[in-house]
């Protein structure tokens, strides 16, 4: 497997392609794990259950129009927003390329807060509504 260096990331986020502002980005994929250890049994059982992803994104914050700040702040308690991530901007989805999309919403953005001399930034979480799909093509 080839190894590389993340520095052209793709994010599109209700609809606006906001990959020149992306300073960094996770995605968080898992299962609730359940315990179904019934009595008697010498050890524990589990089985997966629900799916949930979140996304971890960091911005350079920016006050201009279709930038983060218009797009973040009216999304807060909004209703769910589609969001599209891969790892090149500039190369197409691919089995190498692949685009991790789905539905989210956002609970809070924080759109000013640094200490003199900082980078002004913005983290937000997004919290997934529905199923993350990754696509190839």
């Amino acid at each position: 497997m080839a190894s590389f260096v993340l520095t052209d990331a793709h994010l599109t986020l209700n609809s606006v392609d906001l990959s020149d502002r992306v300073q960094s980005i996770t995605i968080n994929y898992g299962a609730e794990i359940q315990d179904k250890t019934s009595m008697g049994d010498a050890s524990r059982d589990r089985i997966a259950g629900l799916k949930d992803w979140s996304i971890e994104i960091t911005f350079k914050q920016d006050y201009a129009a279709s930038k983060v700040d218009a797009t973040l702040f009216s999304l807060v308690g909004a209703a769910e927003f589609a969001i599209a991530v891969r790892k090149s901007d500039t190369d197409a989805t691919a089995a190498t390329n692949p685009e991790y999309q789905g539905n989210c919403v956002l609970e809070s953005y924080q759109p000013f807060g640094q200490t003199v001399g900082e980078l002004a930034v913005a983290p937000i979480t997004v919290q997934g509504a529905g199923d993350l799909t990754r696509a190839t093509s």
